[in-house]
């Protein structure tokens, strides 16, 4: 099986876009990530397209402003993993010899589409109820502070500190202020106990990465481990919490992949499009036993000067969270964080990220699918 390694990322800026093209937005993030990798347009050999809400044929017109046809194309849906799901599909083309440098791109278009929380399919009985994504996870959050005890307090300290970090990111899309723990907590609620800041933003975006061979470049990051899995059969009779084990599972195979443990992982970027979200994805990947998740932020272990920082871009409460692009925005957070390039929000130690993206949100199952994947430098 061959090496895959990546080569080049970019993104777009986040925010509310609605008077752009989604095309436009898209090859924002393809021309930086050629330009970082180093290539000729023409070197691609094959496209993949994670989107959510991206109207038919967009992957077509995106690919015809890019000057590239006839090569292998197709579009990968995945809920809010569908960036990083098309990452994995190109990773496993890749270390199989299918392709030799392939251009992943995630993109959506939300504010066109959405002037509130996002609502599920309406066929399921969470859709059919008018039960938004928020009030999903609010009921998560319910279900975990009673079985451990998680303060309001805990809670807020995930949103203050990915909103500090997401301070000294450009492209975020809320930088005006950090809150305080209080002011998180006395911001409107929305489900409680989830207030208004433990919610992430709805957004505009694209991301873009370039996946390819052992080219012998010491600036391309090895990518350890790649792995994706689909959700199980969940109802309010498992031992776990709606989707914990959905992650634990895909964490456990990228793990085996590396060869590592959690504690060997110097910086993370995970799923936080809600307070709840970090606390719970952090105890599935292991970073913390389970019920003590709610306390690495107050602690200060995943802060940006912390052992073990988590989402230093800000995450998605601060970047925005348009579904298809945000495992592509992880993923290059991650590669500037290994070689060095981020700037302010650089963390001290970055020889070996994790990105964890979960997308959710259909009826009886633990998540719609998780992708975990290991990069590190080769230094």
């Amino acid at each position: 099986m061959n090496q895959a390694m990546l080569w080049g990322v970019g993104t777009s800026s986040y925010g509310r876009f609605p008077d752009q093209r989604v095309e436009s937005l898209a090859w924002t993030a393809v021309a930086e990530a050629v330009q970082d990798a180093g290539i000729r347009p023409d070197e691609i050999d094959a496209i993949i397209v994670g989107s959510v809400f991206g109207p038919p044929g967009v992957a077509t017109r995106i690919q015809r402003g890019l000057g590239i046809p006839s090569v292998p194309m197709w579009t990968v849906e995945n809920a809010c993993a569908s960036g990083t799901a098309a990452y994995h599909e190109a990773v496993e083309a890749v270390r199989h010899g299918r392709f030799k440098c392939v251009l992943v791109l995630g993109v959506d278009q939300m504010s066109t589409l959405f002037s509130g929380a996002i609502v599920p399919e309406a066929t399921d009985p969470e859709g059919a109820a008018s039960l938004p994504l928020p009030g999903l996870y609010a009921l998560q959050a319910q279900r975990y502070v009673g079985e451990f005890g998680v303060t309001p307090e805990q809670l807020a300290a995930i949103a203050v500190k990915n909103k500090t970090n997401g301070m000294d990111n450009p492209r975020a899309q809320l930088r005006d202020t950090v809150p305080t723990v209080q002011e998180v907590l006395d911001s409107r609620m929305i489900a409680e106990p989830l207030t208004f800041l433990q919610c992430c933003p709805t957004s505009d975006g694209a991301g873009a990465a370039i996946v390819g061979g052992d080219r012998g470049d010491r600036s391309d990051l090895r990518i350890e481990a790649s792995a994706m899995v689909s959700g199980a059969l969940w109802d309010q009779r498992s031992e776990d919490v709606w989707g914990f084990a959905s992650v634990a599972r895909a964490a456990e195979k990228a793990f085996d992949q590396a060869g590592r443990t959690p504690q060997e992982i110097d910086v993370l970027e995970v799923h936080d499009a809600f307070t709840i979200g970090e606390i719970i994805t952090l105890e599935a990947l292991g970073i913390a036993p389970r019920g003590k998740g709610a306390e690495l932020a107050p602690s200060g272990h995943t802060t940006r000067d912390g052992a073990q920082p988590v989402n230093p871009s800000g995450g998605l409460l601060s970047r925005g969270h348009p579904l298809g692009a945000t495992g592509m925005a992880q993923l290059a957070e991650i590669a500037w964080q290994l070689r060095g390039q981020a700037g302010p929000r650089q963390v001290a130690r970055h020889r070996v990220g994790l990105v964890e993206t979960m997308g959710g949100g259909a009826a009886g199952m633990d998540g719609n699918a998780c992708v975990v994947t290991i990069l590190s430098t080769q230094s």
